[in-house]
This record gives structure tokens, sequence and C-alpha cells, in this order.
């Protein structure tokens, strides 16, 4: 008989027992799932901003370590920029946070703000540039459909036809049009408007200073090239990164210096201890309910090879077991919480499989500590 076949007649034989195996490896699955979902939604969403940049080159501030918390520098070396050969544009970026009024709550949430030249090709959200005439009227700005429900139903009194008025930083503003981005960890809304306007709102803001500096190239020229030619040329007050770099470089402030990094990957590593012990107590409790016939088998000649190929068959089932319901139970968990959160979960094919192979080496695992049970049979003492 073959050792897979003779591990399943063993597990089906306490369907109990296999119940529980199951769902302890079930249970370890959604969690993991879970985890690395939220933790790809943190990392997509973080740099959602940044990937809608129409740029090949990025200057900011050097003390900025994320987009919700930005610093300024002096728009001078945006414009220096334009003599480096292989520069074709440049666009001015103005960010900000300020406290916006629910329209119909009255009730005040912070909330990032954009300011762009509507002349310049800054950004490539659909829609907006589309829209550049709307906001070159006075305090009127664009809101992102997908921003957090607590800034009020904005996006649903735009389709009606309603013309709606708030207060960003005290400041009366229209909404003049709708764009969809979506939010992240750090950002729960955001606005877009013009540099004039983004002025007006913030009143103190120097003209001079802007957030972030948009470069474009030419085609064929080679970003690294252009930005290590700047980095030796610029001072210390602002830095060049290549988009890539860009987006690394806030994907490694929330992965390495807050604490959510370091929780979601401390859920994985407990969903993995957690599903280990179950596996490994089922394992164990079974190879001891059947140690006489592991002797047997050892009498009769079988090696232990054969025996410990019964057991690990026994791990990679309960594996696929728990791995396929815990798998189907994301997918619902993944569409709630995206909908809940208006983060980014989606079910990849990477998570997918990197999921599995973690459930079948946890199984494994617990598997072959379990062995031990089986090197100690020796017929002699159990007959």
């Amino acid at each position: 008989m073959s050792a897979l076949r003779l591990a399943w007649l063993q597990l089906t034989r306490e369907k109990l027992r296999l119940l529980v195996a199951v769902s302890g490896v079930a249970f370890a699955v959604i969690l993991i799932f879970m985890q690395l979902g939220f933790q790809e939604a943190l990392f997509k969403s973080s740099t959602r901003f940044h990937g809608q940049l129409n740029g090949d080159l990025f200057l900011i501030n050097p003390t900025q370590d994320m987009i919700a918390q930005p610093k300024q520098f002096s728009r001078r070396r945006l414009y220096q920029a334009l003599a480096f050969e292989g520069v074709r544009e440049i666009a001015a970026v103005y960010i900000g946070l300020a406290v916006w009024k629910n329209p119909v709550s009255r009730a005040t949430r912070t909330i990032f703000i954009v300011g762009i030249d509507p002349s310049e090709d800054a950004l490539s959200i659909p829609g907006v540039m589309r829209q550049a005439d709307v906001i070159r009227q006075p305090d009127v700005v664009l809101y992102d459909r997908l921003s957090r429900p607590e800034f009020g139903p904005i996006g649903e009194l735009v389709d009606q036809g309603q013309v709606v008025s708030t207060e960003v930083a005290n400041r009366r503003v229209t909404v003049g049009g709708l764009f969809e981005m979506g939010t992240s960890f750090g950002v729960d809304g955001t606005v877009i408007t013009s540099d004039l306007n983004f002025l007006r709102i913030f009143e103190l803001h120097p003209p001079g200073l802007i957030g972030i500096g948009v470069i474009q190239l030419d085609p064929g020229v080679d970003p690294r090239s252009i930005a290590g030619a700047m980095r030796e040329s610029f001072p210390s007050d602002v830095i060049v990164l290549t988009k890539r770099e860009f987006v690394e470089r806030e994907q490694l402030y929330w992965e390495t210096s807050t604490p959510i990094g370091y929780v979601f990957r401390f859920g994985v590593v407990m969903g993995l201890v957690v599903g280990a012990i179950i596996v490994y107590q089922i394992l164990f409790a079974d190879v001891s309910d059947h140690l006489a016939e592991y002797a047997t088998l050892k009498a009769m000649g079988y090696p232990n090879s054969y025996l410990f190929s019964i057991v690990l068959s026994e791990a990679v089932v309960l594996a696929w077991l728990g791995f396929l319901p815990g798998f189907a139970i994301c997918l619902g968990l993944y569409r709630l919480a995206g909908e809940a959160t208006r983060l980014p979960l989606e079910m990849s094919p990477t998570i997918v499989a990197f999921v599995l192979a973690l459930a079948v080496t946890m199984c494994a695992v617990s598997g072959m500590i379990a062995l031990r049970k089986i090197r100690s049979a020796d017929p002699a003492e159990v007959f």
C-alpha cells in the first residue's frame, strides 16, 4: 500500500481529530493571509500617489520620510534641474495637510491637499488633467471619491448635481469635480487643486517652497545617470530620486520605521507557530495511537524512510485540507475588509502561492518533529 493512501486512512479513522487538525491549519492560513494582505495593501496604498506622479526623477526634502508628513524645499532647485542635458520638463507639486469640515455633519478631519499648476503635466490620475480648467477657478478643488466616508457623502452629492461647499483650513472651498485614487494608512482622503488655490488655503505657506519636484526626461535618457549628476551638483537641502527609489523610500519607512510593518510580520510568525503546534499535537497523537502498527511494519522489514513518508504524507494532506477552506474564507474577508477600509486588499497569485508554501512547510516541520516517536519504536518492546 502506498504511503499516501495509508496516511489518508489513518487521518480519516478519527474524524473528530481530523476536524480539529484541519481547523487549526485553516486558522493559521487565515491569519497569515490577512497579515500578508494588509501588509501588501500597506505598501500599495502608501505609494498610490507616487505612482500617479508623471515624472522620471523627483526632488524632495531629505528629512521627508513619508508623503503624509510633507516637508518643503526651495523651488529654485527644480529650476536648476533644467540646466541638465536630457531634462525635458519640470513641474512643482505642493502638498500639505489641513482640516476638512464635513459639509453634512460639520465634523472635522485632516485631509491631504495637493496643489499643481494646471498648465503642467504633473499628475496622471484619470480625470484630473481633464478638469484642469475647473481648478483654475478660485477656491475650487477636486475631491477623491474613494476617500473615507467620514469626510462626508461628497461623491454622492456631486453625482446628484448639488453644489458642495465646505471649509478647508477655515477657508471656504467648492468641490468642482471628482477623481479616484484611494486611501492609505497615512492618508484618509485627498483633494487636488491649483497651486494658487493651495496658497490661498495655506496663507502662510511661502510660494517658493514646494513639496515635490517632478522632472520629465527626454525619451531614451537614463534616469540613473542624470540623477547621479544632479546629486553631485545639488546641495544637501534636496535629494534626487528615480521613481523606483521614490516608491521604495516610502515603503521602507512603513516597513522599518513604524510599528505596522513589525506587527504584520509578527502576525505571520504567530500564525505559523499556532498552526505548527496544533499539527504536531495531532500527528504525535496519531503516531502514538498507531505505534504498534508502525512497530509491526518495522518487524516486517519496512525501512524507517517508508514510515517517515507516511507521517509526512499526513502532514502534507493536512496542509492542503486546511489551506483550501482558509483560502475560501479569506476571499470573502478580503472583500469585506477592502470595502470597510478602502485599502487595496487583493488576493494575488504571489500571496496564494506563498501562503500555500508556508502551510506545507509548517505541517512538514511538525511532522518531522513527530517522527521522533517512530524512531524510538522497537518491535521487541512494543510486543
